[in-house]
């Protein structure tokens, strides 16, 4: 059976993890009526097309990310799935009847001047969305202080800018969904009931050069993250349960004990994650990140107690 999936390529995807991040749910997560499911940082969406697909008892999702061009794409493909596939058919078409390298840097760079002018109509602005996210380098997303696009030509011959499919199923997803655009912390006002929050937050960089967390001209740093934080506990006073993911800093530098202090208050768990997009190909491969959670139980939990009638010790993954 053929399932939605994220549109577009986007850098710390949970696609890898979601078998991980499942598993530490809550324990419950599958009896509870009536749930409101909300990702204050959708980013590419990998967890939210899963959850809406596993979870038919999420009744309401609501999705936020304070980047306007991403969360024009997602409103684009919930509402107007035809006209965007028309409007991508036509400048993958143009894109591939060029038959030289030069040609197809001189389109990209044309396209990205045009995105950069901010004036568009939502389909021609996401349509080059999608083209600079497939034809660029590494398929980054990135922007200068001036919140202009900046990430070079990538060299590909022959992208696949779009799948029909995939937007389609999209887009039947998405009219369950609420879209929108600012601060994280504006998700709280629609949280009701059984309500769980998950946050991808722009993870705090492993060292100066590693930071992909500047897809908007905001930077997010160390006061944002300690403010996101305190969301957190506002959202645990009230009674929601909330799942936070972030880069573990310290498996990095075991004297980084930034988010272990930080989140003192709350479980912290470490999953294996693998990490692809480095221009430096040795620092490619795997490293654990964090996952927090504000409640007890987990369906880990639960599956291990099924199975085994003694304490549970985790096994040291070798890598």
């Amino acid at each position: 059976m053929v399932k939605g999936k994220p549109f577009i390529k986007w850098v710390g995807g949970k696609t890898q993890l979601i078998s991980q991040l499942d598993e530490l749910l809550p324990a419950n997560f599958e009896q509870m009526d009536n749930v409101t499911y909300i990702e204050p940082f959708v980013g590419g969406g990998a967890m939210l097309f899963y959850m809406l697909q596993r979870y038919p008892n999420i009744r309401q999702a609501i999705i936020n990310d304070i980047n306007g061009d991403l969360t024009t794409c997602y409103q684009t493909v919930r509402d107007y799935p035809e006209e965007l596939i028309a409007s991508l058919r036509d400048i993958q078409k143009a894109y591939n009847e060029l038959q030289t390298e030069e040609g197809r840097k001189d389109f990209f760079m044309a396209v990205r001047a045009r995105y950069n002018e901010k004036n568009l109509d939502p389909i021609k602005n996401t349509t080059k969305f999608f083209f600079l996210n497939r034809t660029c380098f590494n398929g980054l997303y990135r922007v200068n202080k001036k919140g202009l696009f900046n990430v070079p030509f990538g060299k590909y011959v022959n992208p696949q800018i779009y799948d029909e499919e995939t937007i389609r199923l999209d887009s039947e997803l998405l009219r369950r969904v609420e879209i929108l655009n600012g601060d994280f912390e504006r998700t709280f006002e629609y949280a009701n009931g059984n309500t769980l929050f998950y946050f991808d937050p722009p993870y705090r960089p492993l060292s100066d050069t590693s930071s992909f967390n500047d897809y908007t001209k905001e930077s997010f740093n160390d006061d944002a993250q300690i403010r996101l934080k305190e969301f957190c506990d506002r959202i645990n006073d009230a009674g929601y349960m909330f799942m936070l993911s972030n880069s573990d800093c310290k498996g990095k530098n075991e004297e980084d004990n930034f988010f272990d202090v930080l989140y003192a208050d709350y479980h912290i768990e470490r999953v294996w994650a693998a990490r692809y997009i480095n221009s430096n190909p040795t620092k490619r491969g795997k490293l654990t990140e964090i996952l927090v959670h504000n409640y007890n139980e987990t369906k880990q939990n639960i599956h291990r107690n099924d199975i085994f009638d003694g304490p549970y010790f985790a096994a040291e993954e070798v890598i």
